[in-house]
């Protein structure tokens, strides 16, 4: 909204001094013209905004003016800006206002914290892109439009109409009650009602949306922490799930853990390594989770998942086995 980039405008001149329509357009995602002419409209409202000519010139305020916001010490507001997580914002599609909010958050510290708040949370970084072995943390993203229409459903409380592209189907629309959103492992997840039964959609697969008028048939209040253990659960002991037996290294089994669907039992062997009966989603996930761990475990039923993995090692062997 012009009003919230009013704002904004505003904070940044505030914070910086003198900035240039250029730089004040990339900041703000804008172009030229549209910073001229918000530099018009907050002359035209009274606010003192002075143009520099010359090579170091650009936009200012006049010394002095201030929107001083008090209630907030240092403390409270590194906590924001260290708890706004750009990624998660940018998977709500809340990333512009991610950033218009951490400008107000700076803003409204009193002068003398304003410059130590901002430094501290330099020295902070929140789920950066990469691991430690570099590689790429990629997130499905859903079309923007769609997460705006999905997150306005939710929160007006309305009905949702999605295309939805389920596994190995046709996508086609569905109606739905939409109960909130939740993100997981970079991932987006719609947790609705349809029907009268629970469903959850991930984001990504949400080729259109469109929010109708009509009020949502849902509880007034929702726990979504608990709605998703719930779904999670129910996941997990549904469907056609393979059980695997497998021994461990100990100091593998998180990964074990973050990989399978479910450990239904664990005990520690006479070695120290760990015998563990997990579920996979199928064979395929239970073979590249084995292969994964390398020597480090061992699948001890069923027999044709060992099988698989002495045949991928022996084709492994014989082509390190070959001069290049």
């Amino acid at each position: 909204m012009r009003a919230d980039r009013l704002v904004s405008l505003v904070l940044l001149l505030r914070r910086h001094g003198r900035l240039s329509a250029p730089d004040l357009a990339r900041e703000l995602e804008v172009s030229t013209r549209t910073v001229l002419r918000d530099i018009e409209a907050l002359s035209a409202a009274g606010v003192p905004v002075y143009a520099e000519r010359g090579r170091h010139g650009g936009f200012a305020l006049l010394p002095g003016f201030h929107t001083e916001l008090t209630g907030l010490n240092h403390d409270e507001a590194l906590a924001l800006l260290v708890a706004g997580s750009r990624r998660g914002a940018q998977a709500f599609g809340l990333g512009s206002a991610l950033t218009s909010g951490m400008r107000k958050v700076l803003d409204a510290l009193p002068e003398s914290n304003r410059s130590t708040a901002a430094g501290a949370a330099q020295r902070l970084l929140i789920d950066p892109e990469t691991d430690l072995l570099a590689r790429r943390l990629v997130a499905e993203q859903a079309p923007a439009a769609v997460v705006s229409e999905v997150r306005r459903a939710v929160f007006a409380g309305h009905k949702l109409r999605i295309h939805y592209a389920a596994v190995d189907q046709d996508p086609r629309w569905r109606t739905v009650d939409p109960i909130g959103l939740v993100t997981v492992r970079e991932q987006v997840y719609l947790l609705a009602i349809r029907a009268g039964e629970d469903r959850t959609y991930r984001l990504s697969r949400v080729l259109a949306a469109q929010e109708l008028p009509e009020p949502a048939e849902r509880p007034d209040q929702v726990d979504l922490d608990r709605a998703w253990q719930e779904r999670s659960a129910r996941f997990r002991a549904g469907g056609d799930q393979l059980a695997v037996r497998i021994r461990l290294d100990p100091a593998r089994r998180e990964e074990l853990v973050g990989t399978a669907l479910a450990v239904y039992s664990e005990e520690t062997d006479p070695d120290g390594r760990l015998r563990m009966e997990v579920t996979f989603q199928d064979a395929r996930h239970a073979e590249w989770a084995v292969w994964q761990l390398g020597t480090h475990a061992e699948a001890l039923a069923p027999q044709w998942l060992r099988d698989s993995m002495c045949e991928r090692a022996r084709a492994m062997a014989a082509a390190y086995a070959v001069s290049p």
